[in-house]
């Protein structure tokens, strides 16, 4: 389902005592913080404006100073929070490119109308994205190929699959 907010990172540590958190990012593009000001905390059902600093990004996370915090004491009070940006601040995708967020939940249906199951989990193993669907039978593993991916319809909550190519592919359950 088409998310109005997207989580890009998690506050894991204040890091010095200056005001500045270490931010694990959940993104795939970790450039994407390169200048970036404004985000979101989420409290409950809202999502509140914050300013953010970013003073370095590293292999290892993003290093920022929120809200103009000045202290260590003011940065640990941040720990644990998800920064979000708004769906139209994120970054740009290609056509066949979606956001995992957006993935969870989809229901799979093959070409000729049966129900494969809803994903619930995106492996990113290397090489290809393996979408996890939890059918009836147990996980269900498909890997994103085009030729197994036919439509991926963010607004309807579905993607269509080949059933016949899903036959050669998926990795099904053992059956006793």
């Amino acid at each position: 389902m088409r998310q109005d907010y997207i989580m890009i990172g998690e506050i894991v540590k204040p890091q010095g005592v200056r005001g500045e958190v270490k931010l694990r990012p959940i993104t795939s593009d970790i450039e994407r913080f390169d200048g970036l000001t404004d985000a979101f905390f989420r409290h409950g059902d809202e999502y509140v404006p914050v300013t953010l600093s970013v003073k370095r990004i590293t292999p290892e996370g993003v290093y920022m100073v929120v809200n103009g915090a000045i202290d260590r004491n003011k940065a640990e009070k941040q720990r644990g929070e998800f920064l979000y940006v708004r769906r139209e601040d994120a970054i740009e995708l290609g056509d066949d490119e979606n956001l995992i967020v957006e993935l969870i939940g989809l229901k799979g249906i093959d070409d000729e109308g049966n129900e494969l199951g809803t994903i619930t989990d995106v492996l990113q193993p290397g090489g290809n994205d393996v979408y996890v669907f939890a059918s009836t039978r147990g996980e269900i593993l498909v890997p994103a190929l085009k030729k197994v991916v036919l439509k991926v319809d963010i607004d309807a909550g579905t993607m269509l699959l080949s059933k016949e190519v899903l036959s050669q592919v998926a990795v099904y359950p053992d059956e006793d």
